[in-house]
């Protein structure tokens, strides 16, 4: 149990962890991929007391992405008289796979009921990001607690578990019957608007049925819509139901509204669930008004989403490769004006798109082992022209240690080779492709990120090259970088039309391109350009990861059991 003034000084403080990272990113606009808990334990934590344990308390901070500042996020309860604490208090955290964020966990011995941290004892701190927790293991990562020179601080662990109401959707039909005629020459153009409540009394718009034509009694189609934005996981939440009649000019007539809850729809197809369309002015108006028309409940069926966390949860790995451009048009390496210019001052161009993209897709491959590859260069000691030579300069070994050896052996083999031309893409697609291919069951997925200046060569190879890729475990990031026109890489990028090959379309668009000069910040912060970057990149993984593993029938390998705290009994809570 804790002590009044333990109790005191949670009180004093108040638990502040409904914020989300997201509040500190100055251009988070990106939904989360789904919001996780955090669960931490510590193990042979320093003993700061003479005549007892220490008393442990976690306080988690994130990290602003510009200004590099820390913010605290929350805190846990502070257990008595223990030095191995399983913390009952979660964090629960918006989770983004596109953005890297920093966390840092620090420990504190509470020796008073005083807020101020700085009044108790520190036993040390551990330094992760978010990707790293949810890929390692099982999503639980254990590191060592460091911060106090010459102590061994002992170890924290910290689950990552995916909040389950993230992850429903429902499934629902209606029908109506008997609505207000609002047409003139002919019957209503019914469709439904679903809003979810808010707390400060406000309603967002969260589904829009189709219109079904010239109808009083129509029957919608069945539609799928999150738990997430139907009621936010709070199921006594006011949904409200407007149904308009639709007019080609887009002053749609209201018709009538209802309210109900997600707890009510869930009773499924019964007398509950068949409402009144009620219009307020009509009813207002009328004596006699009983209704607009009735909306009836069907049919609602709650299915639980797989996701992307399921996947990376089971052991799915994500293999990362480079591959750098090493044409002439990047000028020479040896001048301040070449796109490759080494500045021992600041990375270049590549060298920042290489380490925005790559150090957050390194949390999700174990061995950290990255093939990097280079096209377009004259290579010794024959000076042949080759369009996938390693960076290594072993051919038979491409892999680097981490994106810190990918850097080096870039730098290393801007000094051994010569640029030259022309900007082939396809060679090294495919050398991504035949990896991909000998994956059979889901449990690998491959990532390519070409970094490039200029007008592609290759196209009606890279074409074919990317339309046979688009069946595999596989997507492909260009990052244009320079001055040049990208007319044909928007055109790889397939968003608006899915890139074809001699008559055969791309089974799923794999590519997603961007030029770097859009995210070149004005007051020269290239921390927040890398993070814009990177963002931006990664953003469309997660949905074409998920497409290929649906669309093969792959389910996520079932993780392993969870951790469970041996040894010493779960402290008793207030």
């Amino acid at each position: 149990m804790f002590g009044p003034d333990k109790l005191g000084f949670e009180m004093d403080f108040g638990f502040r962890n409904t914020a989300s990272i997201g509040d500190f990113n100055p251009f988070s606009a990106s939904i989360p991929a789904t919001k996780v808990e955090l669960t931490v334990s510590c193990r042979n934590l320093l003993d700061r007391d003479t005549f007892s344990k220490s008393d442990p308390i976690c306080v988690l901070y994130t990290q602003g992405i510009g200004n590099k500042e820390w913010r605290e996020y929350g805190r846990t309860e502070v257990i008595d008289n223990t030095l191995n604490p399983d913390f009952v208090r979660k964090f629960i955290m918006d989770y983004f796979f596109e953005e890297r964020q920093n966390l840092r966990f620090d420990l504190y011995d509470v020796d008073s009921k005083s807020p101020n941290l700085a009044k108790h004892d520190f036993l040390g701190q551990m330094f992760c990001t978010l990707g790293e927790i949810v890929g390692s293991q099982a999503s639980r990562l254990e590191k060592n607690v460091t911060g106090i020179p010459g102590k061994n601080c002992g170890t924290i662990i910290v689950s990552a578990e995916e909040l389950n109401n993230c992850r429903e959707s429902v499934l629902m039909q209606l029908c109506a019957n008997k609505l207000d005629k609002k047409d003139f020459f002919g019957k209503s153009d019914p469709f439904l608007v679903f809003y979810r409540s808010n707390e400060d009394g406000s309603f967002t718009i969260c589904h829009k049925t189709e219109v079904v034509k010239n109808t009083l009694n129509p029957v919608w189609q069945a539609f799928k819509v999150p738990v997430r934005a139907l009621c936010n996981g709070d199921f006594d939440r006011t949904i409200k139901v407007e149904v308009y009649d639709w007019d080609r000019d887009g002053s749609h007539d209201f018709i009538g509204e209802f309210t109900t809850s997600y707890r009510e729809l869930s009773r499924g197809q019964s007398q509950f669930n068949v409402y009144e369309v009620i219009n307020p002015k009509k009813k207002g108006k009328k004596k006699k008004y009983l209704n607009s028309g009735t909306v009836t409940l069907l049919s609602f069926l709650v299915e639980t989403e797989v996701s992307f966390l399921d996947y990376i949860k089971g052991g799915t790995q994500i293999n990362f490769t480079v591959a750098i451009d090493f044409t002439a048009s990047n000028g020479n390496p040896a001048q301040p004006t070449s796109l490759h210019y080494m500045n021992p001052y600041q990375l270049n161009a590549y060298g920042m798109a290489l380490k925005a993209v790559g150090e957050i897709i390194q949390d999700y491959d174990s061995d950290k082992m990255f093939p990097a590859l280079g096209f377009g260069a004259k290579l010794p000691p024959d000076g042949r022209v080759c369009h996938e030579f390693a960076l290594n300069g072993n051919p038979q070994n491409p892999y680097c240690n981490g994106i810190e050896g990918v850097m080096e052996a870039y730098y290393r083999s801007l000094k051994s080779v010569q640029l030259y031309g022309p900007t082939n893409f396809a060679p090294v697609i495919n050398h991504v492709a035949r990896y991909a291919a000998s994956i059979k069951d889901g449990s690998q997925y491959f990532i390519l990120l070409i970094i490039t200046d200029g007008v592609i060569s290759d196209m009606a190879q890279t074409k074919e090259a990317i339309v046979n890729a688009s069946k595999l475990p596989m997507s492909i990031i260009i990052v244009g970088v320079g001055p040049a026109e990208f007319d044909a890489m928007i055109e790889l990028d397939g968003d608006e039309v899915r890139v074809s090959s001699r008559g055969r379309y791309a089974e799923r668009d794999i590519v997603q391109f961007v030029p770097f000069r859009d995210y070149i910040d004005r007051s020269g912060n290239h921390i927040l350009s890398m993070a814009r970057l990177a963002k931006d990149v990664l953003a469309e993984i997660p949905d074409q990861f998920l497409l290929y593993m649906r669309s093969r029938g792959f389910k996520p390998f079932p993780a392993p059991p969870p951790y469970t705290p041996t040894g010493h009994l779960l402290q008793t809570q207030i």
